[in-house]
């Protein structure tokens, strides 16, 4: 952790690509984890523009479930630990995949968020967009925009792209970066997992936190094994 902290205080650039991990620290069900079933739906069957087009119905049950669940869960350290070390840092960029809303709580300002937001209703009539607030872990909300349309989730589904503005942001903060701190992410889902060779191929020195080996740890320069909850404190503080 020394040669890792070391990288850290000395870079000018620093990028941290966050994942599910992370979030799953503060009680919130992964998809590839064991609370990913959702009354016997798995998520690719319900995060998919076929699914809305098919019963929206459903598939907003299902993302008001999931927003009842983040409502009740907080930003837990490693959150905290990122957010009081951008407040630090010349030039840090939190690029991540979750769409929980937990790194804005925390504190983060400068978030690229390359799945979209949870908390955001967009109109698939006319793209406006709208962000929703939980108060007494109800939605306040209505599936439909002033215009009349149909409001769907703000966030990436299965078969959709990412957002292009956020994914050329990330781009480019991960190919300015020195060193890049990647957490709580599988590094199988692409093409988020291919910004840490983009990183490499950079020069950037690239640092893993995970509790278990995941498909790019052969290529990381330095990983550390446990809870970014446990492991950001001590690593950036």
């Amino acid at each position: 952790m020394n040669q890792a902290r070391e990288w850290l205080q000395q870079a000018q650039s620093v990028v941290a690509l966050t994942g599910a991990g992370i979030s799953a620290e503060s009680g919130i069900p992964t998809f590839r984890g064991p609370g990913g079933l959702w009354r016997n739906f798995k998520p690719e069957q319900l995060a998919t523009p076929e699914a809305f087009s098919a019963d929206p119905d459903l598939v907003w049950e299902w993302y008001e479930w999931r927003r009842s669940l983040i409502a009740a869960a907080q930003p837990n350290p490693g959150h905290l630990a990122l957010a009081a070390f951008e407040r630090r840092a010349p030039d840090l960029v939190l690029v991540t995949q979750n769409v929980d809303g937990l790194h804005d709580r925390a504190g983060s300002e400068r978030i690229v968020k390359l799945h979209g937001d949870i908390w955001i209703d967009r109109c698939l009539d006319c793209d406006a967009e709208q962000t929703v607030r939980f108060d007494d872990a109800r939605v306040v909300s209505s599936h439909y925009c002033g215009c009349g349309g149909l409001l769907r989730p703000g966030v990436v589904w299965f078969g959709e792209a990412l957002p292009l503005d956020a994914w050329r942001a990330a781009e480019q903060a991960v190919r300015r970066a020195e060193v890049v701190l990647v957490v709580g992410t599988s590094s199988v889902v692409y093409p988020a997992a291919g910004l840490i060779p983009m990183a490499k191929s950079a020069g950037a020195k690239v640092i893993e936190v995970n509790p278990e080996q995941t498909a790019l740890s052969g290529e990381i320069d330095c990983c550390l094994r446990g809870k970014a909850g446990e492991i950001l404190p001590a690593l950036l503080g």
